[in-house]
């Protein structure tokens, strides 16, 4: 990935585990849907450590954890999907530096994530957070999850960016791949996010922030505090 110093013209912006502490979320939908199912209760350190790639990957895995047979898939899904939908926002929180760093950014936003479309959306108007973004390319029909290149390539479309053009703003390696396989100019990483329970810092990109508010400092614009 070609290492960028000047700005980009548009950033690509994680959600979960970036703008936003879901964990809480995740976890009251994986209890909820435990209890309908006779399934122990869940740790919410195990659901820090697997979030990120998608829900169907998490709620897989989720079963595995617990010893429940795959064939119980199926009916978990869209019991936890109908749980995320109602509980969505209710226990999540912004990170300290993303409500100071949005006005300062001053180029087009796109959110980019492997949460699905309609939760995505409503996640980002339920925290005021929506209206920042040009574009919210989210889980959907025809779109590989990351860290396929394909809702990175969507939102660059939304845009109207070429992915050269573009940083990508993660919390995981997850995303530091996405990023390398749409082509982008740059991936910067925030330390606070989830990354699967890997330390961040192991992963190559050009910054890892401790708060979103630092990143124009990466191009000489405004920000509180050094990147």
């Amino acid at each position: 990935m070609p290492d960028a110093q000047s700005a980009p013209l548009a950033l690509l912006i994680d959600l979960d585990g970036t703008l936003v502490d879901t964990v809480g979320d995740f976890v009251a939908a994986l209890q909820a849907t435990g209890r309908e199912l006779g399934l122990a209760a869940t740790d919410p350190e195990w659901v820090r450590h697997a979030i990120g790639r998608g829900g169907q990957r998490l709620v897989q895995g989720w079963l595995a954890h617990h010893g429940a047979p795959p064939a119980w898939f199926d009916a978990a899904w869209v019991t936890y999907s109908a749980h995320y939908a109602a509980l969505n926002g209710q226990r999540a929180r912004v990170f300290d530096g993303v409500r100071e760093a949005l006005p300062l950014l001053g180029m087009p936003l796109a959110c980019v994530t492997n949460k699905p479309q309609a939760n995505a959306e409503a996640l980002l108007r339920h925290l005021g957070l929506r209206d920042a973004f040009a574009a919210v390319v989210g889980q959907q029909a025809g779109l590989r999850p990351k860290p396929h290149p394909d809702a990175l390539w969507r939102a660059c479309e939304a845009l109207g960016v070429p992915p050269a053009g573009v940083w990508m703003v993660g919390d995981s390696r997850n995303d530091a791949e996405s990023a390398e396989a749409a082509g982008c100019a740059a991936v910067v990483l925030m330390t606070y996010g989830y990354n699967h329970g890997e330390p961040v810092s192991a992963v190559p990109a050009r910054a890892h922030l401790h708060r979103l508010d630092h990143l124009p400092a990466l191009w000489g614009g405004p920000g509180s505090g050094s990147a």
